[in-house]
């Protein structure tokens, strides 16, 4: 194993460690996380080729739950519109990697700035189906785009003021969702020469770095004050979008 393999895979493995421990302290964010460290240096259909194992096997440990049935029947438009948008929609691979960059910092920026506004937002009905529909829709076109999946899902599942339990289990089951998408566009167009498939020992390594950082995080859970945490957070999602935007030119 020569130097620059070395140094990648201890760099991912620090990339995932903290990602995942981003996940465990919130409950989300190991996608936003590493998508937007890998970002500045990887490409972006290797960036997200990279982070669907650890997406997906973490978020099928957030699944499990009593309300599996009653979301399903409640989410089923907003998991139709994402996977079908994720699926069908420009983005990742089709264009050059300045515009993957540029949209990657805008996403981040434009979380980031959604998550320290904090607006109040109204509450949806359950007959309101159609919004979950353009919810997903929107949400698989920035996905397909970015390979980051939280706008503007994340503030339609906090409209539908869910108790704690369901919402981190609907967080659970629409961020898996989201990921066998993006696995299934990235396989779709897969061109294992580029590295762009996701079934690597590198791609080990990260699954592996991020369930460590997974039980780091909720370890670290109670000891943290989350409204501090998530000003944090979401200030650093700026900065890293603002630093992918000034890379991109």
């Amino acid at each position: 194993m020569d130097y620059a393999t070395i140094s990648q895979t201890l760099l991912v493995t620090c990339i995932f460690t903290l990602a995942g421990a981003v996940k465990g302290i919130s409950g989300m964010g190991l996608p936003t996380v590493a998508m937007s460290l890998l970002g500045l240096w990887m490409p972006a259909t290797q960036a997200a080729a990279l982070l669907i194992a650890p997406s997906l096997a973490t978020n099928l440990a957030q699944c499990h739950g009593p309300h599996g049935r009653s979301l399903a029947r409640r989410l089923w438009p907003l998991w139709l519109g994402l996977a079908a948008m994720t699926l069908w929609a420009p983005g990742l691979g089709s264009g050059s990697e300045s515009t993957a960059r540029r949209l990657l910092g805008v996403a981040l920026v434009s979380y980031g700035v959604w998550g320290l506004w904090r607006p109040t937002l109204p509450q949806l009905s359950a007959e309101q189906r159609w919004v979950g529909a353009v919810a997903g829709l929107l949400t698989g076109a920035v996905t397909a785009a970015t390979a980051v999946f939280v706008l503007p899902m994340v503030p339609y599942l906090q409209a539908l003021r869910l108790d704690k339990d369901e919402m981190v289990q609907a967080l659970g089951l629409s961020f898996g969702v989201a990921t066998l998408a993006l696995a299934v566009r990235l396989g779709l167009g897969a061109d294992t020469s580029a590295g762009s498939t996701w079934l690597t020992p590198l791609s080990a390594w990260a699954l592996g770095a991020a369930f460590a950082g997974l039980w780091l995080g909720t370890r670290l859970r109670a000891t943290l004050s989350g409204a501090a945490f998530q000003r944090s957070l979401f200030l650093i999602f700026i900065g890293l979008g603002a630093a992918n935007l000034l890379k991109a030119g």
